[in-house]
């Protein structure tokens, strides 16, 4: 284990608006890190997984949100969890890397030994504490988690080479055309402060070539569109390609569950997923009954306190209720997210879908999607957006495979489409 001496800074990229478009209509309404999974704003979780790192001294989180969107959340989890929070806002892009190197100085206040890098669009169970110990073990500036995947999803996302021995990065591409592995970047990195030096070298790189570009013919006769700027710095083709196989980086293996959170329908997969991990990590969240006194609880499923579930219903697998939501007698719910104030009345059947903030489920109605986490129309979702502009879904009314915008009122069923 690392000295009493050592601190540790967490940092979590939770990128912002213009990012993550996939995940609309989902974002139209909170900020994508804040949205709901397992009871939780999806953030809270990389932040539950920063708090059982030993000696952890401050958390950033880096984003191009406007600071007065995290105020209230930063202010409520550090309380919370007892671990200081902070929210930087990015002035402008600066690449993956470039992010964590503008805030170097603030970083580095606390003189850490280690810095963790999370992403916020990952669901994982973060095994940092693990991580951290084989980090030092290695002696590296960069520790990746990884994780092995099929061969036919590998190319999504940055394959690397590791030395099965010694753990060593020996190669690494980001979403290459043809297959190099099934070993893959989770988005979760420990680093020495070292890795500033790394970053500062290819912004010195870039003002290098900078200068030989306006001082040499030749390089003035090429197309000024193919360099970046100087302090915009990626990490994978940046800094993780060109250092891989000169013992800088090393790879720690998780074989535990990883997704990424880039659609509306992975959501409501990693709710599920986060669900599954409070068995061992928060039991308390979850809820249990057996349809006497209160509701039949069938597998993972959390309910908000406030929250108020008759008890001839049945909840569960996979289902996550949150604030002041109503749940009628005999109401059915499966693998679903239940958002603030939702009201879902008598015998009514929510399966494999996102009811929004307010939205309204009339007596038996059916809102269903097919489960197909990846399909566009895979979930269905009832969408907020502000006060007046709910969705209301009347008396014996079926939504399938849908996705509704704000302030709509279904009174005939539909299937397969987006209503905007």
């Amino acid at each position: 284990m690392g000295s009493s001496e050592e601190r540790v800074v967490a940092v979590i990229m939770v990128g912002g608006p213009t990012k993550g478009t996939r995940f609309r209509p989902l974002s139209l309404n909170i900020p994508k890190p804040l949205f709901p999974l397992a009871g939780q704003p999806m953030v809270n979780h990389h932040i539950s997984a920063c708090k059982r790192i030993p000696n952890l001294a401050q958390i950033y989180l880096i984003g191009f949100y406007e600071e007065r969107e995290f105020a209230l959340y930063v202010s409520s989890v550090s309380n919370e969890l007892r671990v200081p929070v902070r929210y930087l806002k990015e002035d402008r892009p600066h690449g993956s890397a470039g992010g964590l190197y503008n805030f170097r100085d603030l970083i580095m206040e606390d003189n850490p030994s280690h810095i963790v890098l999370l992403n916020c669009d990952v669901c994982c169970s973060f095994p940092l504490p693990e991580m951290l110990e084989a980090h030092r073990n290695y002696g590296g500036i960069g520790t990746i988690l990884v994780i092995k995947v099929s061969p036919e999803s590998a190319h999504q996302f940055g394959e690397l080479v590791a030395d099965p021995v010694t753990n060593e990065l020996l190669h690494y591409t980001e979403k290459p055309e043809t297959f190099v592995s099934d070993l893959i970047n989770c988005g979760a990195y420990i680093f020495t402060p070292d890795i500033f030096t790394a970053i500062q070298g290819v912004s010195t790189q870039r003002k290098d070539r900078a200068t030989l570009r306006r001082v040499s013919s030749f390089e003035a006769l090429q197309p000024a569109n193919k360099s970046l700027p100087a302090d915009f710095v990626r990490l994978d083709q940046d800094i993780l390609s060109p250092l891989a196989g000169k013992k800088q980086f090393y790879v720690y293996e998780t074989r535990d569950f990883w997704e990424q959170i880039k659609t509306p329908g992975m959501s409501l997969k990693c709710s599920g997923l986060y669900l599954a991990q409070f068995r061992t990590t928060s039991p308390h969240l979850l809820a249990s009954g057996d349809g006497t006194k209160t509701a039949k609880i069938s597998g993972d499923v959390y309910i908000h306190p406030s929250a108020k579930v008759h008890p001839t219903s049945k909840i569960g697998p996979n289902v996550s209720i949150s604030a002041n939501a109503r749940i009628g007698a005999g109401v059915r719910l499966v693998n679903c997210i239940i958002l603030d104030d939702v009201e879902i009345k008598e015998n009514a059947v929510v399966i494999h879908a996102i009811v929004g903030w307010k939205s309204s489920i009339a007596r038996w109605s059916r809102v269903q999607g097919s489960g197909d986490h990846n399909a566009k129309l895979g979930v269905t979702i009832l969408v907020f957006l502000k006060p007046g502009e709910s969705v209301t879904v009347e008396d014996e009314v079926v939504v399938i495979n849908s996705i509704v915008l704000p302030n709509k009122t279904l009174n005939v069923s539909v299937q397969e489409e987006i209503i905007l």
